[in-house]
């Protein structure tokens, strides 16, 4: 993928959300991953998907709607999720449209830390 980053992070694909799909670098800190997760869904990219969900909690079965166009993610906060930590959580906001209609994925998501890699855990209800 050339151009910006669908995170909207403001950074070129490549440099951004490209090098941990590719496996050239690991998220740093859990609103990486988090942003690399959202832009894995507007790639359709299950595979990463199911790597950076922690194996405790991975769906048995991970199917991507192409219809559904994800626009634009706003991180709301984060808590923890550093360098430095094992837990972290990211609340955020993701728009989305699908058959014509626009929607938001509002979130509050938990991740660790394990082996100096994050993991998506699953949301805060």
């Amino acid at each position: 993928m050339a151009g910006n980053c669908p995170c909207l992070s403001g950074e070129v694909y490549s440099e951004c959300c490209g090098r941990f799909h590719t496996g050239a670098a690991d998220a740093a800190t859990a609103e990486q991953l988090m942003r690399s997760r959202f832009t894995a869904f507007v790639l359709l990219n299950a595979e990463y998907l199911r790597k950076t969900w922690h194996p405790g909690t991975v769906p048995a079965d991970l199917d991507l709607d192409p219809a559904m166009e994800w626009r634009r993610l706003d991180i709301v906060s984060t808590h923890r999720g550093g360098p430095l930590d094992t837990e972290g959580i990211v609340e955020f906001k993701a728009y989305f449209r699908h058959d014509g209609e626009r929607g938001v994925h509002h979130e509050t998501s938990r991740f660790v830390r394990e082996n100096r890699r994050w993991y998506y855990v699953d949301a805060i209800v």
